[in-house]
């Protein structure tokens, strides 16, 4: 049951990671929230779980039905204080065996579905007095790897677009702001056997769960950035784990 009163908070991109520990802090601090993922059936669990998030099954990848379910949540739930593009499609390959096809589908859901939703929400936040766009970001926003051909030029996409959308909207109060995360992501819903963190290779200097990111730890992060002040709003905001060598 969601609370007229509390303020909304709109995350695109909901799995057993990040996107639900975003989901989770938001709630604790006094939020409704409203969660985009195509798995209708986990978001029914999240729904049984957790009081004031609602969940919105949906593809984004398909433009038409994500401005669908756009215009469903403004109409059940109204216009969102702050919106967390979380939403990812990692398919990877090299470059000389890579299906263009598969470029272009990690491109709609990086880049091009974070320019539909700035297109469908930025006048509704703007007249209800502004608002935070984080856009969570990873390594290859900021550089190619070999096999990363069909990905991290997506990302890196995303990031000049998001940069390009701050500038913008700062001015008209929307901090637009890219949260990335420069580590692999300690997933805790994952299986001990499937955790790399849980093994330590020998030239590691400190124990393997400091070189992984907590996902509430990056949750936290997306709050604070969300909730800077108008003075000193960031938009680059690399976070990495202390051991990590960069």
């Amino acid at each position: 049951m969601v609370d007229e009163n509390k303020p909304l908070c709109l995350v695109v991109g909901v799995g057993g990671g990040t996107g639900e520990a975003v989901v989770r802090r938001f709630l604790d601090e006094g939020y409704n929230v409203a969660m985009i993922a195509r798995n209708d059936a986990y978001l029914r669990k999240l729904e049984r779980e957790l009081s004031s998030a609602v969940g919105y099954p949906c593809d984004i990848g398909s433009l038409y039905a994500f401005e669908n379910t756009l215009t469903k949540i403004l109409s059940e739930l109204g216009v969102p204080k702050v919106v967390v593009h979380n939403a990812v499609r990692a398919k990877f390959d090299f470059y000389d065996t890579a299906n263009p096809e598969d470029f272009e589908r990690n491109f709609r859901v990086n880049v091009t579905s974070l320019l539909c939703l700035t297109r469908f929400l930025h006048q509704p936040m703007q007249r209800g007095g502004g608002g935070a766009l984080v856009v969570t970001g990873n390594t290859a926003s900021y550089r190619g790897i070999p096999r990363y051909a069909v990905f991290a030029a997506t990302k890196a996409a995303q990031r000049v677009l998001s940069e390009s959308l701050a500038r913008e909207l700062w001015p008209k109060g929307i901090h637009v702001a890219y949260v990335s995360v420069d580590a692999a992501i300690m997933s805790t819903w994952l299986p001990d056997e499937d955790r790399p963190w849980m093994q330590r290779p020998e030239d590691w200097s400190h124990p393997p769960e400091d070189y992984y990111a907590d996902t509430q730890a990056i949750a936290n992060e997306i709050f604070h950035v969300s909730h800077q002040h108008k003075s000193t709003w960031s938009f680059d905001h690399v976070v990495r784990p202390y051991a990590e060598n960069w």
